[in-house]
């Protein structure tokens, strides 16, 4: 400050700011009569200027930011543009597919009505050259669209039937059209239900590359519990006179329409599960009735039941079906030293069955006898699982915590075969078709796929639970579904594989809770069926991820014979009837019921 009270400014000030530094002199002038008045100040150049300038520095400092502002509002813009037009791009080619899809599905509704009129006026054709009497198919418009059929032999005199029985005809066709009605109103419900996920599956099954096998593909719905077909079958039952020829060539050119239209069939077949009958025994009240298996005889005659109460019981099905008894008695009961995990019936011999126990010991039994054909003790620890081989009924496969699977020859009562892992195994299955090939679930979340005559490395290794693998079953031949303790089910397909690492199941299901225990898993016929432990039965089918039947468990006070809710109830079993529609459910109290899909 002292020096600019000598007007000396500071050089920097002089190169940079001439102005500014011109100014300063002007206010600084030795003479006060040369320095500027207030006027002068306000009409200075120096003054109005800058403030020119910063008028027109802001004026374009708001303009940028403007344009600035456009052009973030141009990038959005053309952000959604490009995205929604991606979007009509998938749009458009799934409207396109779907287009394409509609009509091979028309097309082949035209060949089946055209192959169903030919096919009645051969059988009028018949009825005029042939003595045998044969059926005529009578269809009103109303009937065929629903799919019911008035079916009338020549013999009978139709002429009475008009004259008589207007009325009762009238009454057996509105009553057939109201029941298909009705029919057709719950499966079209449930359909809308899952529309979102039946969409998904469609999606799915679409773009999913199709198997060419060399038999044709099976079209035929499973019967319900009243003898009738779905009302699905009953439109497409001219399809049975088809020469396999016409249907292999129609499934080749459908593509995925066939198992598509197939897993919907069965989908919406059935409503819901019934109970047939409730196995009654008389040591209810004992706190250890946790059963662990189920499982079948060779012809679905007889089925078995074990547990934490080391007994295995077989009891006859239709009996206890048939006869409503306060008590059902096994017609066999055998006892084992220890709490047993897993029975297994041999597929060839009727009066054998296989058991695994708490110990480690594998047991064979003769039913017929009651008593123990083979005992084997090479596991170290607990058995959980075992499986006969179907194509070679004197092997068996055993799992067990020690971390090995075995393979027995129950004729030499030896193992023939022992695979080490890491991990506790805690389910095997062989196959179905044959004895060679075995896959074992473990407590290391994955499931091994071993061609047994190289026993040394796995075939795959199926990899995408998140916990241990509970249960593994064959669906078919190149198809397997897994169940975990991370609440899914998975399924996977064997045939598709191109390496040792299978990481995408085909499928996955959810919708029951399984976290802890064992809660059973059976397969037939495409129809999968698991436990849960909200004590309810879960039926899947394997062309769609969500349920398609439930069943909860009423609990019965054994003194009240009220229902209760116990939290800590979980379905603990549950086996298929061979490939019906029936099968038997356990849970850990040990109420064991026989339920229909109907």
């Amino acid at each position: 400050m002292s020096s600019l009270r000598h007007r000396v400014l500071p050089p920097q000030l002089l190169l940079k700011r001439p102005k500014e530094a011109s100014f300063c002199l002007w206010l600084l002038h030795p003479e006060p009569s040369s320095r500027p008045q207030m006027g002068d100040l306000l009409q200075s150049e120096f003054l109005n200027e800058p403030r020119d300038n910063l008028e027109e520095r802001e004026a374009a400092i708001e303009l940028r930011e403007r344009i600035e502002e456009q052009e973030l509002l141009l990038e959005f813009l053309l952000l959604i543009q490009q995205r929604k037009q991606e979007v009509a791009d998938r749009m458009q080619d799934t409207v396109s597919f779907l287009c394409s899809d509609i009509a091979e599905v028309t097309k082949q509704q035209t060949i089946l009505k055209k192959n169903g009129g030919s096919h009645k006026e051969l059988g009028k054709d018949d009825n005029s050259t042939s003595n045998l009497p044969s059926i005529n198919i009578v269809d009103t418009d109303d009937s065929s669209r629903l799919g019911s059929r008035k079916r009338f032999r020549p013999e009978l005199k139709i002429q009475n039937v008009e004259e008589c029985g207007d009325n009762l005809e009238t009454h057996q066709k509105f009553d057939t059209l109201a029941e298909n009605q009705e029919s057709l109103l719950l499966k079209s419900s449930r359909l809308m239900k899952n529309f979102k996920k039946l969409e998904s599956a469609y999606f799915l099954t679409r773009c999913r590359p199709v198997k060419q096998s060399g038999k044709p593909l099976s079209r035929q719905t499973p019967l319900n519990s009243d003898g009738r077909g779905s009302i699905v079958l009953t439109e497409r039952s001219s399809v049975n006179n088809l020469t396999s020829k016409e249907r292999y060539s129609e499934g080749l050119e459908s593509g995925w329409i066939n198992p598509f239209l197939e897993g919907l069939c069965k989908y919406l077949s059935y409503s819901k599960l019934k109970v047939k009958a409730d196995l009654k025994q008389g040591d209810l009240l004992n706190s250890s009735n946790l059963v662990c298996s189920l499982g079948f005889d060779r012809d679905a005659e007889f089925f078995a039941t074990a547990g934490v109460n080391k007994k295995i019981k077989v009891f006859e099905c239709d009996a206890i079906i048939n006869e409503n008894r306060d008590i059902h008695y096994p017609v066999v009961e055998m006892a084992s030293r220890s709490k047993l995990s897993s029975i297994c019936w041999n597929s060839y011999i009727k009066s054998q069955i296989a058991s695994s126990n708490f110990e480690g010991v594998v047991q064979v039994w003769d039913v017929t006898r009651s008593q123990v054909l083979t005992e084997m003790r090479e596991h170290e620890k607990r058995v959980w699982s075992i499986d006969f081989s179907s194509a070679d009924p004197t092997i068996l496969a055993s799992g067990s915590d020690d971390g090995s699977v075995k393979l027995w020859s129950i004729n030499q009562g030896v193992s023939i075969c022992t695979i080490k892992t890491k991990a506790n195994v805690c389910c095997v299955q062989f196959r179905l078709d044959s004895g060679r090939y075995l896959a074992f679930g473990s407590a290391d979340h994955k499931i091994h796929y071993y061609d047994l005559r190289n026993s040394r490395i796995p075939l795959s290794t199926l990899v995408g639970h998140n916990k241990a693998v509970s249960y593994v079953k064959f669906v078919d031949t190149s198809t397997l579904v897994s169940a975990s303790t991370d609440n899914t089910l998975k399924l996977w397909d064997l045939s598709m594989c191109t390496s040792r690492v299978i990481d995408t199941p085909r499928q996955s299901f959810t919708g029951h809770m399984n976290v802890k225990n064992f809660v059973g898993l059976s397969v037939s016929d495409g129809y999968i069926a698991t436990g849960s432990e909200t004590n309810e039965v879960f039926i899947y089918h394997k062309a769609f991820p969500m349920p398609a039947l439930t069943f909860k468990f009423n609990n019965m006070d054994p003194v009240s014979g009220n229902e209760m809710d116990d939290a800590a109830q979980f379905i603990s079993s549950v086996c298929w009837r061979g490939q019906s529609s029936t099968l038997v459910a356990a849970n850990s109290t040990g109420n064991i019921k026989i339920l229909e899909m109907v």
